[in-house]
């Protein structure tokens, strides 16, 4: 059997951009990405603490401090918004033992703390 368990945290990100008029993703300083963990292409569950949206997209890398909702995304948040992004994974009983998620809090600016 398999469970689902929070695999990395980006925790209280600013968004730095929202970009209606493109196809739908999340873009995310790749720096960050290679912190947590968190590939391109790979589902994120996003939650946005300003307005209390949440929602699934996938990752595009992007460039220092940027955190860039995308295309419909776009709409569920706005610049200066802090949201927290989570990416999650499916282990077995044997892949449980010694198992901790990636959590990396920023600043102001989207730099790790």
């Amino acid at each position: 059997m398999l469970r689902c368990f929070l695999k990395a945290k980006l925790h209280m990100a600013r968004v730095t951009e929202s970009n209606l008029h493109y196809e739908g993703s999340i873009t995310i300083d790749s720096a960050l990405l290679d912190k947590t963990g968190i590939m391109p292409y790979e589902q994120v569950h996003v939650s946005n603490l300003s307005n209390g949206e949440r929602f699934e997209t996938y990752v595009i890398p992007g460039g220092p401090g940027e955190i860039c909702l995308n295309g419909p995304t776009a709409r569920k948040g706005l610049v200066g918004d802090r949201v927290i992004i989570f990416s999650y994974v499916y282990l077995s009983e044997g892949e449980l033992a010694g198992f901790k998620p990636v959590i990396v809090k920023v600043d102001e600016s989207n730099r790790p703390l």
